[in-house]
């Protein structure tokens, strides 16, 4: 399931253009950001520095994958272009 869930994901990243692979990326680290924030804003209240690590690792795992399959793809494209453009 999980694979046949990334691939449609890539297929999707493919029809995007340059810029809006652009966008998702951004939007992507904005949202690791923004997790990151909450995981420390819970940490501070429940002062359990495990579950705060843990927290942040599935998260850095997870928007990770994602970032490095977006990042292929847009290199992928940037090459395409650059490269029919000569």
């Amino acid at each position: 399931m999980k694979l046949v869930l990334e691939n449609q994901i890539q297929k999707i990243i493919e029809k995007m253009n340059l810029e809006e692979i652009s966008n998702e990326l951004k939007n992507i680290m904005k949202f690791e950001q923004e997790s990151f924030k909450k995981i420390e804003a819970f940490e501070n209240i429940q002062q359990n520095q495990d579950l705060e690590k843990y927290a942040k690792m599935i998260c850095k795992n997870i928007t990770q994958r994602e970032i490095t399959q977006i990042q292929g793809v847009y290199l992928k494209k940037i090459d395409d272009e650059f490269l029919n453009s000569k």
